[in-house]
């Protein structure tokens, strides 16, 4: 079974054992074009490319018969957005969730067009990253290719489109869009009357499970699979790393801190919260996920690394070992809370549980007493205080969790994992699987193929590789700093806007 990952820094296909064994996995990287602050795009060509180049490779290197593949299931980051012509040719590139130059159309929408009253029926929170709202701004800024335009579509969209000549979108990539309503499954007529356009203009939407044949020709030679083989639609990576880590019982939460980051639980109706402050996607007809992503994550650790820690590079170099353990040697020689020193991780604004894009980061409490190993120990724990926060927003709805499973890169640091541990002050898990999204697919996958009744079947295919329980002295001490870390950040809502504002003035000059 290969489970398909079409992410925004790379493409992972991984061929799994039915035992959930991986038998050979294969990465294509590609470019994020970032050539002014609000710009994220991609070009689309290029990720079709890496997706049939992985799948090529790991059924070269696993040398397994084509007939012996079950099936492919397919995994993609949300909120993206391309413009496509009749012809299924781009006039865009791929705009990514990062892409914030929808910045003001999603402040209209908020606090004009009844913003709140759509993330209600939609769950995804008002935000740039919203494909409403690039929509909204692409509207605005280009009505010439605007009126172009056949269909707006996402990444996945486009990759199914041109292996079957069919445009569908799942559920869970539809829930995504802010355009989707979460009780009748279906476009919101509403929400396409904000965005401008009709539901043609859209792809169709279908379940995750859904299962598509009949390659175009000549691509099941270039794949290396056979022309019958079943392609799973499935679903976004959120939904399905939470599904690939087995956190899919009540009360049991994902952490994953990758680039970026988020929190998530799975509920078995649609949830939004009344404050505006979490998504809720869709994963099948009796799944949801609901939770927060934090756009500050791992990318905070390699800025450190960048900026600030130049000769302990040179120093891990001569030592022939990984920059990031001599940064957290440093960082572990100070002590939980770094001598009450702060640090707000906004340094490409904030998804949840703040939704501004105007938020910026800072060092609160500096003093000449820290030291470069305080500010970097206060970067780690700025990250984790923020995923926190986001908990707390999801505690209102679901009560405090019983258990929590930690993913993603961060994952390989013991001092991370610990400080999740004492910050949450709770055991955290942190599962065997580290490609829990093409994982994830894969089990989406047995489901939809009828070879499982059940999702529980993820937990036969997954171990649990360390145990972090808090240290009683270090969580008194970051539940000292907490109220203080969320009272800077309200205090400082105006001055963000400030900020930020003056920032793009001294960028357009």
């Amino acid at each position: 079974m290969i489970g398909v990952d079409i992410g925004t820094t790379s493409t992972k296909a991984v061929l799994f054992e039915k035992n959930g064994k991986i038998a050979a996995q294969a990465n294509q990287g590609y470019p994020l074009h970032t050539p002014s602050p609000s710009v994220a795009e991609q070009d689309p060509e290029q990720i079709l490319q890496a997706v049939i180049y992985t799948i090529a490779k790991v059924m070269q290197d696993s040398a397994i018969p084509p007939e012996a593949l079950l099936f492919l299931s397919f995994s993609s980051a949300m909120h993206s957005v391309i413009a496509v012509d009749s012809a299924g040719s781009p006039l865009t590139a791929c705009i990514t969730w990062a892409d914030n130059r929808s910045a003001a159309s999603a402040t209209r929408l908020k606090d004009e067009l009844g913003g709140h009253e759509l993330y209600l029926r939609t769950g995804t929170p008002i935000h740039p990253m919203s494909p409403i709202t690039k929509l909204m701004w692409l509207g605005e800024e280009q009505p010439e290719l605007f009126r172009q335009t056949y269909k707006f579509i996402s990444i996945k969209e486009y990759i199914f489109a041109k292996l079957f000549g069919e445009y569908v979108i799942d559920h869970s990539i539809a829930s995504s869009t802010g355009m989707f309503n979460l009780e009748n499954l279906d476009w919101d007529m509403e929400a396409l009357r904000i965005a401008g356009i009709t539901p043609d203009r859209l792809s169709k939407p279908v379940p995750t499970t859904r299962m598509m044949q009949g390659l175009l020709p000549g691509l099941a030679e270039k794949l290396k699979v056979l022309p019958t083989t079943p392609f799973i639609v499935g679903a976004s990576d959120g939904v399905l790393s939470n599904l690939g880590v087995g956190a899919i019982q009540p009360g049991v939460i994902a952490a994953t801190i990758g680039t970026s980051g988020a929190i998530r639980t799975v509920v078995d109706r649609p949830l939004t919260d009344p404050k505006g402050r979490i998504f809720c996607y869709a994963l099948t007809e009796k799944h949801w996920v609901i939770g927060g992503p934090v756009n500050n994550g791992g990318m905070l650790f390699r800025w450190v690394r960048d900026e600030f820690a130049a000769s302990e590079v040179e120093t891990a170099k001569r030592l022939g070992i990984d920059p990031y353990e001599v940064l957290t040697r440093i960082a572990e020689q100070v002590p939980p809370g770094s001598g009450g020193l702060l640090f707000h991780p906004y340094l490409t604004g904030e998804r949840a549980p703040l939704w501004n894009p105007d938020a910026r980061g800072s060092f609160f409490g500096l003093t000449m007493n820290h030291h470069k190993e305080h500010m970097i120990r206060s970067v780690l724990e700025g990250v984790i205080f923020n995923m926190y926060t986001v908990l707390l927003a999801m505690e209102e709805q679901i009560g405090q969790p019983s258990r929590i499973l930690a993913t993603g890169g961060f994952a390989r640091s013991a001092l991370w994992r610990q400080m999740m541990a004492d910050i949450f002050g709770q055991e955290v898990v942190i599962p065997e699987s580290f490609e829990s999204s093409c994982l994830g697919a894969v089990v989406l996958g047995l489901y939809a193929t009828g070879l499982t009744d059940s999702l529980d079947i993820v937990f036969q295919m997954i171990g649990s590789t360390h145990q972090h329980h808090p240290v009683k002295e270090h969580a008194k001490v970051y539940k000292q700093l907490l109220p203080i870390y969320i009272s800077v950040y309200r205090s400082l809502e105006d001055q963000y806007q400030a900020i930020a504002g003056f920032q793009r003035g001294q960028a357009d000059e």
